[in-house]
């Protein structure tokens, strides 16, 4: 499965920005897919999570009620819009699938997850 994550750039505090993932391969569906983020020097942090079927999410403590994870499955592509943005939201993003299509609560470890697209940069300025 290859991962190709898009729609990063720059904006400013409060805004919004909606990131992209699509996937190669037919069996998208049975996947699990996740976003995580990353500044360098740091951690990966897990920011969501959602099924194969897209029944179930899950989200960092830091994005909740901000961030929305979705997917469609027709365009293999997963998605996750970013609203009310602040600054300590700037990082490289990336989009990871887990071909077990484990339970969400089971989703938060980057070390779950088989597949890792590029990264796209999201900068949000104060």
């Amino acid at each position: 499965v290859q991962l190709q994550a898009s729609g990063g750039g720059s904006v400013q505090a409060g805004g919004s920005l909606k990131l992209s993932c699509v996937a190669s391969g037919r069996t998208f569906s049975s996947y699990a897919m996740g976003w995580f983020r990353q500044v360098a020097g740091k951690e990966r942090e897990f920011v969501a999570a959602i099924s194969g079927k897209g029944e179930g999410t899950v989200y960092g403590d830091s994005v909740k009620d901000r961030f929305t994870i979705s997917r469609d499955n027709a365009k293999n592509t997963v998605y996750l819009q970013m609203n009310s943005l602040k600054p300590e939201d700037t990082a490289v993003y990336y989009c990871a699938a887990d071909r077990t299509d484990a339970v969400v609560g089971w989703l938060l470890r980057a070390l779950r997850y088989d597949y890792w697209g590029q990264g796209t940069q999201v900068t949000v300025s104060s």
